[in-house]
């Protein structure tokens, strides 16, 4: 008799198990994009048509930019938002592009530098990284001084922000927040 409940019971659980990983794949299946936790690559299906705008305020945060603590980039704006765990924008400014885009998608904050030399040879401080687009780093910074990119300089993933600007970045991007690019 011992070996026929045990035997029920492993059955009755193996069913159990198998009830949850079929709920828990119909759910994961119904959760929309802006929710779901940031990949480390760009997700094509994430923002890849252009964000609306409110119009009547331009630096306004685009609908459908993502839930939660982030850091919003549009890539056609040149426009960055800090928007806290409530979804309230922080900071908003405008930033200079490096000659690299990143791709509309969902990305996190993978490393970060105090102060280095970008690749076109300018000094910057408060690297923020978050991917890379054919071996080109792409992140945000602010270079500490007026100084024009070294002729003939590799292509630059450099998003750069003025100091002040950076400071905020700084403080806000730790490791794993994430950021939401968009056109």
């Amino acid at each position: 008799m011992a070996g026929t409940s045990s035997g029920m019971v492993a059955g009755l659980v193996a069913v159990a198990v198998g009830a949850v990983g079929l709920l828990a794949y119909q759910a994961e299946a119904t959760v929309p994009a802006s929710l779901r936790a940031p990949s480390a690559s760009a997700s094509p299906s994430v923002a890849a048509t252009r964000a609306p705008r409110d119009r009547r305020h331009p630096t306004a945060l685009p609908a459908d930019s993502g839930r939660g603590e982030r850091v919003v980039y549009s890539v056609d704006d040149d426009r960055v938002w800090l928007v806290d765990d409530r979804g309230r924008v922080t900071r908003t400014f405008g930033v200079r592009p490096g000659g690299v885009d990143p791709a509309p998608g969902s990305y996190w904050v993978t490393s970060r530098s105090h102060a280095v030399t970008g690749s076109d040879g300018v000094p910057v401080e408060h690297v923020v990284r978050f991917t890379a687009v054919d071996g080109v780093t792409v992140g945000f910074s602010a270079a500490t001084r007026a100084a024009p990119a070294e002729p003939g300089s590799p292509r630059t993933g450099g998003i750069r922000e003025t100091r002040p600007d950076g400071d905020a970045m700084w403080r806000f991007a730790t490791i794993g927040v994430p950021v939401v690019v968009i056109r």
